[in-house]
C-alpha cells in the first residue's frame, strides 16, 4: 500500500453533488503548484465527476481510494 504525504485534507462528507467538486475546486484554487490534496467524501458520485473534471483543470488525480462508504482522492495542483 501507497501512502501519500498530503498538504492540505477537506472532509466534504454529507455534501452531495456538485458541493464537493465546487469546494475541492475553491480549495485547489488557494494552493501552490505541486501540493497535494487529499478529498474524502461519502458521495460516489465524486469518482466519476471528479476524474474529468481534473483532466480540464490540468491537475493530476493521483489515486483513488474506497475505504467502506468513504472514498478518498488525492490531486496533486498543477
Amino acid at each position: 500500500m501507497i501512502v501519500l504525504k498530503t498538504d492540505l485534507v477537506i472532509d466534504v462528507k454529507g455534501l452531495r453533488c456538485p458541493r464537493p467538486l465546487l469546494t475541492t475546486k475553491q480549495t485547489l484554487e488557494k494552493m501552490q503548484p505541486g501540493q497535494t490534496l487529499e478529498v474524502i467524501s461519502d458521495d460516489f458520485s465524486t469518482k466519476a465527476s471528479f476524474p474529468p473534471y481534473l483532466k480540464r483543470t490540468g491537475d493530476e488525480l493521483l489515486k483513488i481510494e474506497i475505504q467502506g462508504e468513504e472514498i478518498r482522492l488525492y490531486i496533486r495542483k498543477k
